[in-house]
């Protein structure tokens, strides 16, 4: 735990960052939880501990850099996988409402047991593909929808959009190519009525560029999206 805590203090020193000594003691406590598990099974592939510190803990933290969140805001992590960036942004902040969302249940047994071990309050666990809950009392529910590393941005839209009640925003965590996909997403965004407020990029130290993209929610969503995830994929937005 030691030897993690000061790879942890070293990355967030670097990248601008600090979390509270209680955030942090966590997010120690969540590193090895994610190590304990991945031995049974495929939760990541980064697995060093400067490579957590850095591509998952400090990247999810990026989004608070760029994004205010107010007090008490409902939040919802749309493929959340291990928990990112969903479960990182509760522990640096845990008045915020989170929701986090995954079609794969082991995943969210996993992120059950971190929830239980960490004492996070204020967490619900969804069990369901995107498409799927976005039809349930969970639409237009959010002040904002938060996802990284899920889908290009025109795919990605029609996934997260009708989970954000209007006037919330949805916010995309990309990598270098992120321009070109937010071009290329542009006529989704209007159809699923959302209106493009801003990119800020920037360079991650040691990992490269990333972006964070934000989308306001300007008017509901048509009823006719999402579609299946068959026809998200084969004819994008």
């Amino acid at each position: 735990m030691a030897e993690f805590k000061k790879i942890l203090d070293s990355t967030l020193h670097n990248c601008k960052l600090s979390v509270d000594e209680k955030a942090a003691e966590r997010l120690c406590a969540y590193y090895h939880l994610l190590i304990e598990w991945n031995e049974k099974m495929n939760l990541t592939a980064l697995t060093e501990p400067e490579d957590v510190a850095l591509k998952h803990f400090a990247d999810s933290l990026m989004l608070l850099e760029y994004v205010a969140i107010p007090d008490g805001a409902s939040v919802i992590d749309v493929g959340t996988g291990a928990g990112f960036p969903g479960l990182v942004l509760k522990i640096a902040r845990p008045d915020i409402r989170l929701t986090l969302l995954d079609s794969l249940n082991k995943r969210l047994v996993f992120l059950e047991e971190v929830c239980e071990q960490l004492a996070l309050n204020g967490v619900e666990i969804v069990h369901a593909r995107a498409e799927d809950g976005a039809r349930t009392e969970l639409r237009d529910s959010f002040d904002f929808a938060v996802s990284r590393a899920v889908a290009p941005l025109n795919i990605l839209a029609e996934y997260t959009l009708p989970y954000v009640k209007v006037g919330g925003s949805l916010v995309a965590m990309k990598g270098k190519d992120a321009d070109a996909e937010l071009s290329a997403a542009q006529g989704a965004i209007s159809e699923l009525s959302g209106e493009f407020m801003r990119s800020d990029t920037f360079i991650l130290p040691g990992a490269g560029e990333r972006a964070i993209i934000a989308i306001k929610k300007i008017a509901p969503t048509s009823d006719k999206y999402p579609r299946t995830g068959k026809k998200i994929k084969s004819k994008p937005l």
